[in-house]
Formats: C-alpha cells, sequence, structure tokens
C-alpha cells in the first residue's frame, strides 16, 4: 500500500489515495499502521475516494480503529493532497465526509502548492439529544458531568462529530490524560464524545486542548476549535471569529451570522512518501 504521510498542526494522518471503496479490514489497518511504536504512526487513516456527490469523498479511521465522522484537521490535508498531486487544479473543491455531508473548500496557493485551506464546516448542531447526548435541552449549556469525583460543566455541540466544550483557568496546562478519557465514555455520551478543555484569554484568542474519542490527546483538532468558537459565542466568552490557538499551532475559526455557518481556516503540511510491505 502506498501512503503519505500528512499533519495539520501536528494532527497527523497516514493518507491513501487509489482505492475505490473503503477497504474491509480499513479498521485492522489502522490499529496496525497508526501504533507509533511498531508502525508508520499517525492519528488516523485517511482514504481518499470517489464520490457521486462531490469532488471526493474522505473516510477516517481513528488509531483505536473506530471510524471518524468528520476531521477538520483531516480534511486540509485531502485539500491539500488532491491539489499537488495534480488530481484538480480548481482552487475550489468538495468533499463528501460521513457525518457532515459534501463541505466546500478554499484552497490558497503560492508558487502550485496549497498553503492554507477555508472549509465550510457547515452549520453546527446544538440539540442535545442530536449532538449526541443524553440531555434533553437545546442548547446544552452549562451541564453539570461528574467524571472521577469531579464535577465539570460542559456545552455540547455537533460539527458532524460529537463535542463537550469545558471551560477551566488553564487550558494550557490542563492535566488531559487524567481527565480526558473519564469524559470520553461517560454515560452522559451515547456514542462517546471528543472533549476540548479551553480558556478564553480574550474576546478573539481562545487556548485549547483536545482529548479526541478514538485518538486520545493530540496536537490539533479542527472540528474541536469550530466547536469551541461556537460555544464561546453561547456562552457569551467570545466573538463569532476568533483564533483557537492548539499545542500544534492555531487556526482561524468564523460562525457567520448570515447563514449560520461555522468556517475554519488553517495550513496542512506533507511529511513523508512510503510504501508498506
Amino acid at each position: 500500500m502506498e501512503f503519505t504521510k500528512m499533519h495539520g498542526l501536528g494532527n497527523d494522518f497516514i493518507v491513501v489515495y487509489g482505492e475505490q471503496e473503503l477497504p474491509a479490514d480499513a479498521s485492522e489497518r489502522a490499529v496496525q499502521l497508526c501504533n507509533r511504536f511498531f508502525g508508520i504512526g499517525a492519528d488516523g487513516l485517511v482514504y481518499i475516494l470517489p464520490s457521486d456527490r462531490a469532488d471526493f469523498k474522505m473516510r477516517i479511521m481513528n488509531s483505536d480503529g473506530s471510524e471518524a465522522e468528520q476531521c477538520g484537521n483531516a480534511i486540509r490535508c485531502v485539500a491539500k493532497y488532491v491539489y499537488d498531486k495534480g488530481h484538480i487544479s480548481r482552487e475550489q473543491i468538495t468533499v463528501e465526509t460521513l457525518g457532515a455531508g459534501v463541505q466546500a473548500l478554499t484552497l490558497q496557493v503560492e508558487g502550485g502548492a496549497v498553503t492554507s485551506v477555508r472549509v465550510d464546516m457547515g452549520e453546527p448542531v446544538l440539540e442535545g439529544l442530536k449532538v449526541p447526548t443524553t440531555v434533553e435541552a437545546n442548547p446544552v449549556l452549562n451541564h453539570p458531568v461528574e467524571a472521577g469525583g469531579r464535577e465539570f460543566h460542559f456545552t455540547a455541540v455537533s460539527m458532524g462529530n460529537p463535542h463537550c466544550v469545558i471551560y477551566v483557568d488553564d487550558a494550557v496546562n490542563f492535566q488531559l490524560g487524567t481527565w480526558g478519557p473519564l469524559l470520553e465514555k461517560h454515560p452522559l455520551f451515547p456514542k462517546k464524545i471528543n472533549v476540548e478543555f479551553a480558556t478564553v484569554r480574550k474576546r478573539d484568542y481562545i487556548d485549547m486542548r483536545v482529548w479526541e474519542r478514538g485518538a486520545g490527546p493530540t496536537l490539533a483538532c479542527g472540528t474541536g476549535a469550530c466547536a469551541t468558537l461556537v460555544s464561546s459565542v453561547l456562552n457569551g466568552f467570545s466573538d463569532r471569529a476568533a483564533v483557537v490557538s492548539l499545542k500544534g499551532g492555531d487556526l482561524f475559526i468564523e460562525w457567520d451570522e448570515n447563514d449560520n455557518h461555522v468556517y475554519m481556516t488553517g495550513p496542512a503540511a506533507f511529511v513523508f512518501e512510503g510504501k508498506t510491505k
């Protein structure tokens, strides 16, 4: 299998192009290849496939073998891959995702290569049962959740995949490894959940750290950054456009008042190419 290692702000992926459909053993491949000691090493395995609804289809397997409905960093990597490799020459493309439908992307190109991608991430889902959570509220704001003897309060947002955003005094130094796994699998979240710990520094600048469902701590999460901005607006903490600062770098997130869509802008990068035995 030929592959390309890519990353979006350090959230890294094994990208595979050329398959006609998702392989039957994709889950097992993801567990093996994403292992950082015995495999290539990555947060996820991404397949770029044909689509009858868009220019391309993206399917993402997490490092634990589960499938993610959407991934904001991965979709930027897909955009850079297909353009830089010559599979498409337009700077406006569409990508079909499992959980968020067809998404439109605008590519910023310099010297024949993509330097950043603006993604229309669609409308956030705020109804608690649809995120999904077990909470019958719309939206779910500042809702209590107990884990490991500690009470947190979260806001629930789906960006094609489920998120709970929790505000803490210092997101940068927060103990992700202690609280992330307890919250990810909490009974309030029937399909597990991505957990964002956020600190709003200014109305246009938010620190965020993430525990991703199926992958654990990652350097960045695009959908999580979008969920964090939406949550911060709903709670009155931020403006509708802000930089969300992640461990791997910054994303610019906008929640448009006119169409209710969330827009994410950020980079993607090649690391290396190879072939498995």
